[in-house]
């Protein structure tokens, strides 16, 4: 964060921190990490005293922060987080493949002009007269390591982007070892014809109005595990030609049964067999989950939608800072659950996320800006780590259970634990 190469790449203009002040570069970055639920002004009175330095108001903040360009956290992300997750090779693989789930979330923003200019609306309605509206959104996409809990590429679109538009984005990303993970809204033929002439792996469930072999065996017809031969319908064969994508695609459908008796579809580039068996399939795609756990993240445990700013800068600056934090938090945590997860237990520990999460904020300044020794960071946050470490129950069924307005709404506002 202080390398004077990596402040000239994400500054607006050339003039700006030059001059020695007290929000300088590495420290605006800092306090955007330090996101919290809290106003900013207590944010800020928390590094004065820190800090010892002279207060600093509100709308200094705001006004520096309006110098610094987004792509700082994604060029943090890349370099401090992936880049040294998968430097030496020693992460967490299924039968040697990487599995990335790729999923969208809508994302609510706040209703300020340049906002709704730069992400747009969508229509809503409770369908009741005179209940309805717009409300501000975006439209997130994250490519997901499901096994090393690390956001590998991130992008914040427009309200109204295509999923699938975005995933292809992701796919720079990629190689050749690596198994992509998608649901429902990635079965199109451009996407799986991408894939294949890329040559990435896939898993994608498919819905009930995709692919005409789907649709049958969701009924129940033909074999389990069927390999079919895929071409583009007549209406997207132009499209397909001028993508320059292969017309004829050799994939393998694979049904799964649900303990619902549901049957659940699957297209895949995984022809082997015998190496994936179909009853290997529920497990592979059960763990895409990871990708839905992730934006519980993102939106409940770190309070995305609570954002700090209302600019569009703002927005995506506390997108792409809390992507960067959730990749900070799993390199730092790792040796820990590995050590907790070593345990004799009747279920596997794992490092509390509200602990960490707390501790890596109120440590920000040790790990990112002072020249504290690393070690001694580092043993410091593992003694918070290891305190009141969570159970993993992986076979665990709760049955949902419905909850009135009023019990929500006493959860939100009384009852909630805030950890950042």
């Amino acid at each position: 964060m202080k390398d004077e190469g990596f402040k000239n790449r994400h500054r607006i203009a050339e003039r700006f921190f030059t001059r020695i002040r007290k929000l300088h570069f590495s420290l605006l970055l800092i306090l955007i990490l330090q996101k919290s639920v809290k106003s900013i002004q207590l944010v800020l009175n928390e590094l004065i005293l820190d800090l010892n330095i002279d207060p600093i108001s509100n709308s200094a903040f705001t006004k520096a922060r309006a110098k610094i360009k987004h792509t700082a956290f994604i060029e943090l992300n890349q370099k401090a987080v992936v880049s040294v997750c998968y430097g030496d090779g020693n992460f967490k693989r299924y039968k040697g493949l990487r599995m990335l789930g790729i999923d969208g979330s809508k994302i609510l923003l706040p209703d300020t002009k340049d906002v709704i200019n730069e992400f747009g609306q969508i229509r809503y309605t409770t369908g009741r007269e005179g209940h309805e509206g717009q409300r501000t959104y975006g439209l997130a996409s994250v490519m997901y390591d499901v096994l090393n809990r690390i956001g590998v590429d991130s992008v914040l679109s427009t309200a109204r982007a295509y999923e699938v538009d975005l995933a292809l984005g992701h796919l720079d990303y990629t190689r050749e070892d690596d198994l992509i993970l998608c649901d429902r809204n990635y079965p199109a033929y451009r996407f799986v014809g991408t894939l294949h002439k890329r040559k990435r792996h896939f898993v994608i469930r498919c819905s009930a109005a995709s692919f005409a072999e789907a649709r049958l065996m969701l009924k129940g017809e033909g074999k389990d595990s069927q390999i079919v031969t895929l071409t583009p319908h007549h209406s997207k064969l132009k499209e397909i030609r001028e993508l320059k994508l292969p017309e004829e695609i050799v994939v393998r459908f694979v049904r799964v049964t649900l303990e619902t008796g549901e049957y659940e579809v699957l297209v895949t580039s995984l022809l082997d067999e015998e190496l994936y068996r179909t009853e290997d399939f529920k497990e592979i795609y059960h763990m895409r989950w990871g990708s839905e756990g992730y934006y519980d993240i993102l939106k409940t445990r770190l309070n995305l939608e609570n954002f700090t700013g209302k600019t569009a800068e703002s927005v995506y600056q506390d997108f792409y800072a809390t992507v960067y934090l959730t990749g900070l938090e799993s390199m730092l945590t790792a040796d820990t659950d590995e050590q907790l997860s070593s345990k004799e237990t009747k279920n596997p520990q794992q490092v509390n996320r509200a602990v960490s999460f707390n501790a890596i904020k109120n440590q920000a300044l040790d790990i990112l800006f002072h020249d504290t020794e690393t070690d001694l960071v580092l043993s410091k946050l593992e003694r918070l780590f290891l305190t009141n470490p969570t159970c993993s129950r992986v076979n665990r069924k709760v049955p949902r259970k419905k909850k009135s307005s009023h019990h929500l709404l006493d959860f939100w506002k009384r009852r909630r634990k805030h950890c950042y």
